[in-house]
């Protein structure tokens, strides 16, 4: 139980400084969104091609291309967190080059460093020596920002990943509850639960449980949105497929949504945890990368079995969430009745 307290309690405080980022820092929502894009440039292709169009299927070349990309996560998420950011794509190639070997997690704070700095320093040096000047300069920095940041990175964010997976392994079935309906609501909200997952470095059993809710969590929108009447049905598709599309729409309905989410998140955690999927690939918590990501690292028919019974609880989250919320609805309604009554 202490472990489940303190993996939880982890996580909490990472979400809040997370959202609190996302939402307050300069430019922290497009840094966040270079960070999920780099999770699925990299550790999916590598789950998916190294292993299992390479170790599974023995397609060598394909399990070299899966290799080569799960190899620049640094690098990739520097790219992209910068070029987001709205640094010249010049700059942002030339600081993901100069932090090779680097993880993903120090290359994302290099990424955003230069995204804050790199834009003015392009104003401040001359036309026709900006792009060479800027190269040489941004090149070393980059490079020792992520040398600096690499073991404070290692000892709290990582750290912190490990002890969920240490959780979850010993109490699988409720850290699937807790994590999985945690990781959907997240997954379904403007933050990013593939960022969220990168940043933490989650592995194993933890991950497999985030992956997998993430998936089963898609059908949970898919019935509260048809069962309240929210939007039409090229709406649901989207949901379903990619929350983060109909952010709009979630925000306005954020507590029937969130509220079945966790319902339907928590009981996709539970079949996860039951059929011991691992997944080793970071940052892979969204619908579609949750599909095809646990392939990698099970059997196929207990990923099936898995995927199965997590879409069978996220719709048994949506009915019973939205069954929930349109009872308290209808309470309010009925007291607030009573109370003008009793005014008049």
């Amino acid at each position: 139980m202490l472990e489940i307290v303190k993996g939880m309690g982890l996580l909490l405080l990472v979400l809040i400084v997370f959202s609190g980022f996302s939402l307050k820092a300069p430019k922290g929502d497009r840094a966040m969104s270079g960070l999920a894009g780099a999770a699925v440039a990299t550790f999916l292709v590598e789950a998916i091609h190294k292993y299992i169009s390479g170790d599974f299927l023995h397609f060598q070349f394909l399990g070299e291309v899966g290799n080569a990309s799960g190899s620049m996560g640094g690098p990739i998420a520097t790219i992209l967190v910068a070029i987001h950011m709205g640094v010249n794509p010049v700059y942002a190639v030339v600081a993901g080059a100069a932090v090779a070997k680097v993880g993903i997690l120090p290359g994302f704070v290099a990424g955003y460093m230069v995204g804050l700095f790199g834009p003015i320093l392009e104003k401040k040096l001359l036309k026709g020596v900006d792009i060479i000047a800027g190269a040489l300069i941004i090149a070393p920095v980059s490079r020792w920002i992520a040398v600096m940041v690499t073991p404070i990175v290692n000892n709290t964010l990582l750290s912190i990943g490990n002890m969920i997976a240490v959780a979850a392994d010993q109490s699988p079935y409720i850290m699937g509850f807790l994590l999985g309906g945690i990781i959907k609501v997240i997954c379904t909200s403007p933050l990013s639960s593939m960022a969220l997952t990168a940043m933490l470095g989650l592995q194993g059993l933890a991950m497999g449980i985030a992956a997998i809710a993430s998936f089963g969590g898609a059908f949970t929108n898919g019935v509260v949105f048809k069962k309240l009447k929210i939007g039409d049905s090229s709406n649901v598709i989207a949901v379903m497929l990619e929350p983060l599309t109909q952010a709009d729409i979630v925000t306005k309905n954020a507590f029937p949504i969130y509220f079945s989410d966790f319902i339907g998140g928590g009981l996709a955690g539970i079949a996860a945890a039951y059929f011991r999927i691992i997944n080793n690939a970071p940052g892979t918590a969204s619908p579609i990368p949750g599909l095809l990501a646990p392939f990698g690292f099970n059997s196929p028919l207990k990923v099936v079995m898995a995927l199965g019974f997590a879409a069978v609880g996220g719709v048994m989250g949506g009915f019973l969430g939205t069954m929930i919320y349109r009872y308290i609805k209808s309470r309010r309604i009925e007291l607030s009745r009573k109370k003008i009554v009793v005014e008049q």
